[in-house]
């Protein structure tokens, strides 16, 4: 295990992390976060069996991954969700992702899901590489989206 790692906590997502989660999210696309990550923790905390962590690093939030369960669809049986992770940007490249990532599969596994997706743009190179490394690969299913026109 890498050294710098050695005193990685990862927990079970709090609604306390919200602001920290926030922050983080901030760091990483230079704006103030828009997602309401304190809606989305609150619902994460109600479903009780969707696995949600975060990584602490000398007793701060240094990255999340948020994930929960699909009840199937489509011809899909009970599967899991990647919706979203983040790592502080003063720790990406450390592994603490990869440790969120495993904690998360493990989870899954343990709890008889055999199938994890996640969505990730076509030009987010580190993404696909990330995920790439955990093992992920290209799904038999498509994204499909439509934009609604605001009036």
């Amino acid at each position: 295990m890498n050294d710098s790692l050695a005193n990685l906590i990862i927990r079970p997502i709090r609604l306390e992390d919200t602001q920290e989660i926030n922050r983080i999210q901030a760091s990483i696309t230079k704006e103030p976060s828009t997602t309401d990550f304190r809606r989305i923790i609150e619902k994460q905390l109600q479903r009780g069996e969707s696995a949600s962590f975060v990584a602490e690093m000398e007793g701060k939030v240094a990255g999340f991954m948020i994930s929960y369960i699909v009840y199937g669809g489509y011809g899909l049986e009970k599967s899991a969700w990647i919706a979203t992770l983040g790592v502080d940007p003063r720790w990406m490249g450390q592994g603490i992702g990869k440790r969120l990532a495993q904690e998360i599969l493990s989870f899954y596994e343990k709890n008889g899901i055999r199938y994890i997706f996640t969505s990730v743009r076509w030009d987010s190179a580190d993404l696909l590489s990330f995920f790439k490394t955990l093992g992920f690969d290209r799904s038999s299913f498509i994204n499909l989206r439509k934009e609604l026109v605001r009036t």
